[in-house]
């Protein structure tokens, strides 16, 4: 069984079935009473530590969130010895970093640990892929099931997107990702994709992507760490926004999906945010239900 969550094929499409099994159970087991969870963010969050720490009270455990300056990742002190401290105290580890590498070395640090203490990736400049799950459960529960689904991702093929691609291959969804050129999907990645048995098709062509969609999907162009080059971002991703006209192109019944933070006006409008197609806050509230079936798995107890 798998024992971290660092990208989403980490956890075997059995596992990620378990895992949204687990999240629709009302009432799970305990599996952190009377233990600490150390939930530790690097970059600020709202619906990533809500959820977390909601997630870990749900499970009978003490959450305690941790602010990169606090622990001051090989600056204070080592990642490996932070990591190595935390286990000291806590079932399980989750952290949202800058770079991935830093839950590479965390995970390596922890790995002879007795009991295992799991790490859990909250967003790297890598992956995101507790969205990811949580974007599926609410596919599934939008949809009635996710085999044969496709999914027309909108804008930056960034870590959410590649999370968001990995998870819909390993459940049987296709997606197609539009986005402009110089911010497509790496071709590498593509390559696996396919090669895992994923469908995956890359465009530059919005209107086209989203013409046989059951749920069109968006991020924001200009994320925390791309400040830099936010004005050069925006006139890139000009045609790529999501707006009535294109959720018009879609069939009938396709929702509309949004990781958050939202900037109206620019990867989608209001109009559409906060239209009949919209399902975003399921979304956010299934980061929280994710987390708990997530956590459960992890720490080895299916709740039987």
């Amino acid at each position: 069984m798998t024992h971290n969550l660092l990208v989403v094929s980490d956890l075997a499409p059995t596992e990620i079935t378990a895992v949204l099994d687990l999240s629709e159970r009302p009432n799970l087991p305990h599996v952190l009473e009377g233990r600490g969870a150390a939930l530790v963010f690097e970059f600020p969050s709202a619906r990533t530590r809500n959820a977390a720490e909601m997630a870990v009270v749900d499970l009978g455990g003490h959450p305690v969130a941790i602010r990169g300056e606090e622990i001051g990742f090989d600056v204070r002190e080592s990642v490996e010895d932070v990591a190595r401290t935390l286990g000291c105290y806590h079932a399980l580890i989750a952290a949202r970093v800058a770079e991935h590498r830093t839950l590479d070395r965390m995970a390596a640090a922890l790995a002879d640990s007795d009991p295992h203490v799991p790490v859990v990736n909250l967003l790297s400049n890598f992956e995101h892929p507790t969205e990811a799950l949580g974007d599926v459960l609410t596919i599934r529960q939008c949809l009635g099931s996710l085999e044969g689904k496709h999914v027309a991702y909108i804008g930056d093929a960034n870590n959410v997107c590649r999370s968001l691609v990995a998870a819909c291959a390993a459940v049987g969804i296709a997606v197609v990702v539009a986005s402009p050129p110089g911010y497509q999907l790496d071709a590498g990645f593509v390559v696996a994709t396919r090669a895992a048995g994923g469908v995956v098709e890359v465009t530059d062509d919005p209107a086209g992507a989203v013409g046989g969609a059951d749920v069109i999907y968006t991020d924001v162009w200009v994320s925390m760490a791309d400040t830099d080059e936010a004005a050069a971002k925006r006139a890139a991703f000009r045609g790529f926004t999501v707006d009535e006209a294109l959720v018009a192109k879609a069939p009938p019944g396709a929702i509309v999906l949004h990781c958050l933070p939202a900037h109206r006006g620019e990867e989608i409008t209001a109009e559409v945010l906060e239209g009949p197609h919209s399902r975003v806050w399921l979304q956010a509230a299934n980061r929280r239900h994710v987390m708990r079936g997530l956590f459960t798995h992890l720490l080895g107890r299916d709740g039987g």
